[in-house]
């Protein structure tokens, strides 16, 4: 059962997601086809940027103690996923964003595990086998840790926190939980900001498969992301002249 649960930038959130992406469509508005190409791993930065925004600006701002509204969302969602007495795996790209969420889960008595990409193996295989065994509530998991090797079917809840855009990377996701043999339904929680590149980008997801994978690793180096595309994600709906 997959759900799309969405929120609403913070107002502290959105000046500075609205500052980044008008520095960014000025940027591309301002460019030619040819100069975007040769400037794309910075486009795709800004992109990723814009991304960590809008989960909050403390992944890259020391000094930022504002709201966010994804963070808010999420506690809501784990409020109610608590009293269901339902057992979560919760999926971010940005290992700043497991660590902030462990120490709101903490807050709520959750006892959670964690596995980044710097988690040994055996450690990984002795947290495994005790989610599985029925300890704790929650599993935090990075994204290039959970791709492989976990099969977490104590859970009956996933969350991702930030869109991948690439259904095959998601579907392994929730392959952690959803496993042959699950007798349980398994509830899968996307969380998406309103108003922001994480829409444009699950609507393009839909029109180019492919698109996927270059945006969410900024490994991108076919140049099949067109300026068509980047005007798309950023919101730049007129041509260039």
């Amino acid at each position: 059962i997959e759900v799309s649960y969405r929120n609403e930038l913070a107002d502290s959130q959105k000046a500075i997601y609205l500052a980044q992406l008008k520095q960014m469509q000025e940027r591309v508005l301002a460019s030619t086809e040819e100069e975007l190409n040769r400037s794309k791993m910075e486009i795709l930065s800004g992109l990723m940027r814009l991304r960590q925004i809008c989960d909050t600006p403390a992944l890259f701002m020391e000094d930022y103690h504002g709201d966010s509204g994804k963070l808010e969302s999420l506690l809501e969602l784990l409020e109610q996923i608590q009293t269901g007495s339902h057992r979560v795996l919760i999926f971010s790209q940005f290992r700043g964003m497991l660590d902030i969420i462990e120490k709101e889960l903490k807050k709520m008595k959750m006892e959670t595990f964690k596995i980044t990409g710097s988690t040994p193996a055996k450690e990984r295989q002795e947290m495994t086998n005790a989610f599985n065994n029925g300890e704790g509530d929650a599993f935090l998991i990075s994204l290039k840790a959970g791709g492989v090797g976990l099969n977490l079917t104590g859970a009956d809840t996933v969350i991702l926190v930030d869109l991948w855009w690439n259904p095959a990377v998601e579907s392994q996701a929730i392959g952690r939980a959803h496993r042959m043999g699950q007798e349980r339904n398994v509830e899968v929680y996307r969380l998406i900001t309103r108003g922001t590149i994480e829409e444009k980008i699950q609507e393009l997801q839909e029109q180019k498969k492919n698109l996927v994978s270059e945006v969410l690793d900024g490994t991108e180096s076919r140049g099949s992301l067109t300026l068509t595309e980047i005007q798309e994600i950023l919101g730049i709906s007129e041509a260039k002249t």
